[in-house]
């Protein structure tokens, strides 16, 4: 009798056993579930995003999500850095942690370039940045890293030309003094793209002899409430001698067009209407155009940067060169792809 019991107890300990160990293999909640932490046999590549409430960034962000749902090989490990560099940091070193196959970083600070550069290398993971451009030194320190983004005073350019052709119908000269009275809603105080487009939407105007004084230049951080902030406070001052809104951004131009229409303007009456001009082609700038509250904006190509940057990652984590069996080509630095502008209006 006491052997049979011991049989007894000895099954119903395996059999307790071999059903803890079933359950546990099925539960996508478990550590040691491939389920829990994507397929095992995937490429993981960490995305790395500034700030997932963009306006911007995030139609790239859900364009690479697009892209990896369409392949089977590719899982993304997504981050929102929230603006904070610090925050950023950690997620870094955590995806390294973690053995990703590549790294696609759209890096908060630039400044910071380098040191995430620094602990890719370390780790001898390749590394994507996009978007927002470090020092194409920086980039080159790594022969394992690249850029993808767009040239940044081509946005300006574009801009520019874009506003001389609405200067040139004569209705905005409000004073009639031949000057184009502007303020300038600016990104970012050391931002390659936001120090570009300032500078060259300009630099273009002047090139085609239209001669420009600027009112107020305001640094917005690409954000729509203090672009509205700026605005109401030169409307305040200056109201009546704004004649050009310009914002390195469709975030910010939103916000400068809400102000202004709380004072009158840009409502639909063509005699109280004010151009403004942004950059992104997002959806809500597109409508304000459509709309006639907006006259023009530069489309920034989120789908054509993500669909790049998939790919030189993808290429980059099966340790292939980063261009290969793609038609994307290097610019003059050797190590950028650059996405074109277009305009919108």
């Amino acid at each position: 009798m006491k052997k049979f019991l011991t049989i007894l107890l000895v099954v119903a300990m395996v059999t307790t056993l071999m059903a803890g160990c079933s359950q546990k293999a099925s539960d996508p909640s478990s550590p040691e579930s491939p389920d829990s932490q994507g397929s095992t046999d995937k490429l993981k590549i960490g995305v790395l995003i500034y700030k997932f409430d963009d306006t911007y960034i995030s139609t790239v962000r859900q364009a690479l999500e697009a892209e990896a749902k369409g392949d089977a090989e590719v899982e993304l490990l997504m981050n929102d850095g929230q603006g904070d560099q610090a925050k950023q940091n950690d997620q870094i070193e955590i995806l390294i942690e973690k053995k990703v196959d590549a790294l696609a970083v759209n890096i908060v600070d630039i400044g910071a370039a380098k040191s995430a550069i620094e602990k890719a290398e370390e780790a001898g993971i390749p590394v994507i940045f996009f978007n927002r451009e470090p020092d194409t030194d920086v980039i080159k320190s790594y022969d394992k890293a690249r850029f993808v983004g767009t040239k940044p005073e081509e946005a300006g350019i574009i801009q520019g030309e874009m506003m001389a052709e609405v200067w040139e119908e004569g209705k905005y000269d409000r004073n009639g003094d031949n000057v184009m009275q502007y303020v300038m809603l600016k990104g970012d105080a050391d931002n390659p793209e936001a120090i570009a487009r300032t500078e060259y939407s300009i630099k273009t105007l002047n090139e085609k002899g239209i001669e420009t004084e600027e009112l107020g230049l305001q640094i917005a951080n690409w954000d729509n409430d203090k672009a509205n902030q700026a605005m109401e406070a030169w409307l305040a001052k200056d109201g009546d001698k704004i004649e050009f809104v310009i914002a390195n951004n469709d975030g910010m131009a939103s916000g400068a067009i809400s102000a202004l229409q709380n004072a009158g303007y840009n409502t639909g009456d063509e005699e109280k209407y004010i151009p403004v001009f942004g950059v992104d082609a997002t959806e809500e700038a597109i409508n304000l155009i459509g709309k006639g509250h907006m006259t023009g904006t530069v489309k920034q190509d989120g789908e054509g940067m993500a669909k790049a940057v998939f790919a030189l990652a993808k290429n980059a984590a099966l340790g292939k060169d980063f261009l290969e069996e793609t038609s994307y080509e290097y610019d003059e630095t050797g190590v950028a792809v650059r996405i074109p502008y277009q305009a919108y209006k």
